[in-house]
């Protein structure tokens, strides 16, 4: 199991992260993509998907029509752990969106 993200360690990668912010009422992060039409949202769902098998780890996933948002959390170690910083940059970058 991953470890937690100190409360410096999540702001410090938050910084690098633009598109995800702190989600309301729980301990993980969450960003919300808008496409031109669901197909093309659902292409990038299927993007994402691939890379959290990579991974074996898995984003809370609402797509609606145009519109996807992701939730990031490591359930099993109760908060944010390096996988959700790893999986945050690597959908940011399917979406064209990694600042780094």
């Amino acid at each position: 199991m991953s470890s937690l993200l100190t409360e410096e360690d999540l702001t410090r990668e938050l910084d690098k992260l633009p598109d995800w912010k702190r989600a309301s009422g729980q301990p993980a992060l969450t960003a919300t993509y808008e496409f031109v039409d669901f197909q093309a949202a659902l292409d990038f769902v299927n993007q994402v998907g691939r890379e959290a098998e990579l991974l074996n780890h898995h984003p809370d996933i609402d797509i609606r029509w145009n519109t996807v948002t992701l939730v990031l959390s490591t359930h099993s170690a109760g908060g944010l752990t390096p996988l959700d910083i790893e999986l945050a940059h690597r959908i940011s970058t399917e979406a064209g969106h990694d600042d780094l």
